[in-house]
């Protein structure tokens, strides 16, 4: 049970809340929260000062902290966005849980299953609400995919492709990742990188599994290579994953393959998931050209000429206001930790796959 009243009238005027982690995702995360009427975002928290002040000035947030347990223990909130890298999000997590805050975290939620699960065990102990922000949740082709399988209109689903496609390794996009920190430390397991698979890999990974089903088995090859000279560019070690292929079995039967790259020359930013079933076919693509509510088919008549036809879908909320909406109404949040632990699941299962060089069961 969520410890807030169900009733929106009775609740605070306004949810106070906090942001952990000031770097480039942040700002997207006070940009939503600060459109919603009912968030009042209160306080920003950064290990670098000077990154925080200046995080605060550009969204007007009256109090700034750099150490989190200060911030916890020194003003009101209601609310905790975790904006942190990934091996923070665990240690982290549990602070604000145990102080019975609402919490929405950065993914992936956890660097392992077992502390996902942690949080999710804390979170429900906390009886708050908790989401972990798979931010491509936001698009309305992949809730009418899931709408329409669920409702049988492609029949049993047999094969699906998968992909997460960038480019900044190969080109300059977004800079030059060999001399921005932002990019450089996602490139380090010493900096708390999980890699490729870690990174974007949990939102390919989910992207699919959502409208098809559970994973049952996995097969992963990880791939690392070289970018700079001795693998090294300062204080970072070159070493994690920036490009993995994964062939999976769902536990409906479906057949797929799933991969990830950050050399996908020929996209920026680019999710594909394409749907086979006995009776017809889904197919959406999520990129910078906002198609993200429209969701391709292959039904009918124009199964015999292999034609597809858009469809537009209905608008779905995005992740913030999913989150502010279940503290408003007493329910839970979707995706929740839960469903982040289920994922990290499968990474694990992944990175496991490519040591071993075998299948594994999940």
């Amino acid at each position: 049970m969520l410890r807030f009243p169900t009733s929106k009238k009775t609740f605070m005027d306004q949810i106070k809340l906090a942001i952990i982690g000031t770097g480039g995702m942040a700002h997207t995360h006070a940009s939503a929260f600060s459109a919603i009427k009912e968030v009042n975002l209160v306080a920003c928290c950064d290990v670098v000062r000077e990154r925080a002040e200046d995080f605060a000035a550009k969204h007007s947030i009256p109090f700034v902290f750099t150490d989190v347990d200060e911030m916890l223990s020194t003003i009101e909130l209601h609310a905790v966005t975790n904006v942190t890298p990934d091996r923070f999000h665990l240690p982290i997590g549990l602070k604000v849980l145990d102080k019975k805050l609402h919490l929405l975290s950065e993914k992936p939620l956890a660097e392992t299953f077992q502390d996902a699960r942690m949080l999710a065990d804390a979170a429900e102990q906390a009886g708050v609400v908790h989401m972990v922000n798979l931010s491509y949740r936001r698009s309305a082709a992949l809730y009418e995919a899931k709408r329409m399988i669920d409702a049988d209109k492609i029949g049993r689903v047999m094969h699906f492709e998968a992909d997460y496609l960038q480019s900044w390794l190969a080109q300059p996009a977004w800079g030059d990742w060999r001399e921005n920190d932002a990019w450089l430390w996602r490139l380090s397991t010493d900096h708390g990188s999980k890699g490729v698979l870690g990174d974007i890999g949990v939102h390919i990974f989910d992207l699919a599994g959502f409208p098809i089903g559970a994973y049952e088995t996995v097969q992963c090859v990880l791939k690392t290579f070289p970018k700079a000279e001795n693998d090294q560019i300062g204080a970072y070690r070159l070493d994690a994953n920036d490009s993995f292929t994964a062939m999976v079995e769902m536990e409906n039967g479906a057949l797929g393959t799933v991969q990830a790259s950050r050399w996908a020359t020929g996209y920026i930013n680019t999710l594909r998931l394409q749907i086979h079933g006995e009776h017809g076919a889904l197919r959406l693509t999520l990129d910078e050209k906002d198609r993200w509510d429209v969701l391709e088919l292959c039904l009918g008549d124009n199964l015999l000429k292999g034609k597809w036809r858009g469809k537009k879908c209905p608008p779905v909320p995005d992740n913030y206001q999913r989150f502010i909406s279940a503290i408003l109404n007493g329910h839970l949040g979707e995706p929740d930790f839960w469903r982040g632990a289920e994922i990290q699941k499968v990474l694990d299962a992944a990175y496991m796959s490519d040591y071993k060089q075998s299948w594994e069961q999940l």
